[in-house]
């Protein structure tokens, strides 16, 4: 039996779906998404791995690069060396170049023949997933001009834009965000506040209709937010690892979507809390 195969009879045995519910009180659960996918046990930014993601009902975050002939591709470092079987900088690298790689042995054997995947087949692997909402945080790690809109279109081709969360340098720099806007202004955006001291400029930006946060906010903080008509994503060290009460707080505060290294632990503690709470 293969690992990616296991993961699927994990999926269908262990760990029920994480649709957004809305508790009694009217808060919502927050919408799990796994840090480069399963991260710990699939080879990250791989179809295997995505997929896998879509089984649990997990979004997942996508880790946006381009190919030295233009092609948006899925890695996370600036080189393929970590994460493949080859060598070089992804911008140097033609697709055709990438889709010689291995991008699943150096995790596990079982995984050998996984390619660098295209943001075109995430985008359609996605456009398949029949489930529950899912929330996808599309991290652009390409600095050209042209990225934001080319992941736009790709997009609004596969009909998934209103699953997206854009992040990556877009949560920093307000020409970013702008492009996001120019290419479709139902782009879902996001600014962060690394600190509480940020959140006042997060909220207000005009640019974004999400704030990134990196701190546990307080649940005045998560109102003010609400009352400004965005919503909430947490990232960071606060939430990255098996942080079960950092996971319980931003839940219990109205948080709408987490980012997290553990997110198939996180989707189990979501589900036994919302059954506690329901009895």
């Amino acid at each position: 039996m293969t690992a990616f195969l296991r993961i699927g009879l994990f999926a269908a045995f262990s760990v029920m779906t994480c649709t957004q519910v809305t508790a009694e009180d009217g808060r919502k659960t927050p919408l799990v998404v796994a840090h480069r996918g399963l991260l710990l046990d699939a080879p990250e930014n791989t179809l295997a791995n995505f997929s896998a993601c879509l089984k649990l009902n997990l979004g997942f975050e996508v880790d946006v690069q381009r190919s030295l002939d233009g092609h948006l591709v899925c890695v996370h470092d600036d080189t393929v060396d970590r994460t493949t079987n080859g060598t070089g900088r992804v911008s140097e690298l033609t697709l055709a170049e990438l889709k010689q790689l291995d991008a699943g042995s150096w995790f596990d054997n079982a995984y050998r023949g996984q390619r660098v995947p295209t943001i075109d087949e995430v985008f359609e692997l996605l456009s398949k997933h029949r489930g529950g909402d899912v929330l996808i945080a599309v991290d652009f790690k390409g600095a050209d001009a042209k990225i934001e809109s080319d992941v736009v279109q790709l997009a609004k081709k596969h009909d998934v834009l209103h699953r997206l969360l854009m992040i990556g340098r877009a949560i920093q720099h307000p020409e970013v965000r702008k492009r996001l806007r120019q290419a479709s202004s139902k782009s879902h955006v996001a600014t962060v506040a690394n600190t509480a001291d940020e959140l006042a400029y997060a909220i207000k930006d005009e640019l974004s209709d999400w704030v990134y946060v990196r701190f546990v906010p307080a649940r005045e903080e998560v109102e003010r937010i609400h009352a400004a008509g965005k919503k909430t994503f947490i990232a960071g060290a606060t939430v990255a690892g098996r942080q079960s009460e950092n996971w319980r707080s931003v839940t219990d505060r109205g948080i709408d979507g987490i980012l997290t290294d553990y997110s198939i632990e996180l989707a189990r503690q979501l589900r036994t809390d919302r059954r506690q709470s329901s009895k």
